[in-house]
């Protein structure tokens, strides 16, 4: 169904009501892939949908316009969640396709392109399409090379690609209709698509600032209206503020490796830090890794399996490796029965990630902790938490 954002400005995407992993991203709640369409002397189409799910765009194009009738698509990421329908939306209007020359090339290796007629953009580019005038902002790797944004300076909405997006499936379109919950998937978007490439961020949002906003309409979950500042604001904390906060990741096979992490619990709760214990075995990589982003210790325990950490730690060291949240303290902890192996893979990690390591003989023990161990992983979260770091 079209949502109107403004004056010949709709929201004419899909929702995805069944999806649950996004590039094993658990989406337990779907998401959205948010086109735009934005009619008047030329129509123009922002960004497309998966390719199975094309029928329902062009549904919602079609109780605005006729699809034939698309003069220009910009194609601001060539990744399928975006381009899907790129190609038959084409062969249907004929429309030429904007993009940047990274673009351009990525979406040849996709489609059949021969055809297209293409028109080139650079970081600050103006267009002036029929009686609308756009303005392109490049954002590489954010997440792709091909990333960037579209200003439509008339009416002060930033089409904003995959910045400030959320994993959300909801019949809602707007940030004021669902209030804190945009906050908490945006978040967990950020700590799960964005965070390998934060450091682009400040740059982006420096160019934000310059801009007059009215709308922020990104390629996935609700349009930003309200809480503009908002949103801008979370993002500048989420690159840049660490809470003072320990995240204890753990796995346990018969009890030994879970009593530890709680033990190291309680000697940080002890010292006033907000402190998280997840089992990995029941709770969503994509949610510890939500408070990873701004945690300032991470501790993660396994016992040793076959001179191994855990299968279900050792995806979530896979994972952590891919998402890359950099600088933090790290504590590498586990049993063991005949020989120690896990708590060296783990910290093998921590050094690839620049973690600055705290190492103590409380963090490894064999088969089962004693009353004397409990009080040493106590102590040793006291004091973790009492250390200088900087």
């Amino acid at each position: 169904m079209a949502v109107k954002l403004k004056e010949n400005i709709y929201w004419v995407g899909v929702v995805d009501w069944d999806i649950r992993d996004f590039h094993s991203h658990e989406t337990p709640f779907g998401t959205t892939y948010n086109s735009y369409l934005i009619t008047g002397e030329k129509n123009i189409l922002i960004d497309t949908c998966k390719e199975e799910l094309c029928s329902e765009l062009i549904f919602g194009i079609s109780e605005v316009i006729n699809p034939k009738k698309i003069d220009y698509i910009i194609a601001q990421h060539s990744e399928k969640d975006h381009s899907g329908c790129l190609e038959d939306i084409v062969k249907i209007s004929g429309a030429k396709v904007i993009t940047n020359e990274k673009g351009k090339e990525l979406l040849s290796i996709y489609y059949n392109t021969d055809n297209w007629e293409f028109i080139i953009v650079n970081d600050n580019t103006t267009l002036k399409l029929g009686d609308k005038s756009f303005k392109f902002i490049l954002t590489p790797m954010l997440h792709w090379p091909d990333n960037m944004m579209t200003y439509c300076i008339d009416d002060k909405i930033l089409f904003s690609n995959d910045a400030f997006g959320q994993h959300f499936a909801s019949s809602k379109r707007f940030d004021y209709e669902i209030k804190n919950y945009s906050f908490h998937y945006a978040k967990e978007y950020f700590a799960n698509i964005l965070m390998p490439y934060k450091s682009m961020v400040p740059d982006i949002i420096e160019k934000l600032k310059c801009l007059e906003l009215d709308m922020i309409a990104p390629a996935h979950g609700v349009i930003w209206c309200k809480y503009i500042n908002n949103i801008i604001k979370k993002y500048e904390d989420w690159i840049f503020n660490v809470k003072n906060k320990a995240v204890i990741v753990y796995d346990s096979m018969y009890g030994s490796t879970r009593i530890m992490a709680h033990s190291l619990a309680c000697g940080l709760m002890e010292r006033g830090v907000e402190t998280k214990v997840y089992d990995v075995s029941k709770t969503s990589i994509s949610k510890i890794v939500t408070d990873v982003l701004d945690c300032k210790y991470l501790l993660i325990g396994s016992p040793t399996m076959n001179r191994n950490v855990t299968p279900n730690i050792g995806k979530f060291l896979t994972y952590l490796m891919n998402i890359r949240p950099y600088d933090k303290i790290g504590v590498a902890f586990g049993s063991y029965g005949w020989v120690e192996c896990a708590v060296n893979k783990i910290k093998t990690v921590f050094l690839e990630l620049y973690y600055k390591i705290v190492e103590d003989k409380c963090l490894t023990i064999r088969l089962k902790p004693t009353t004397e161990d409990i009080k040493k992983l106590k102590e040793f979260g006291r004091k973790l938490a009492d250390i200088d770091y900087d």
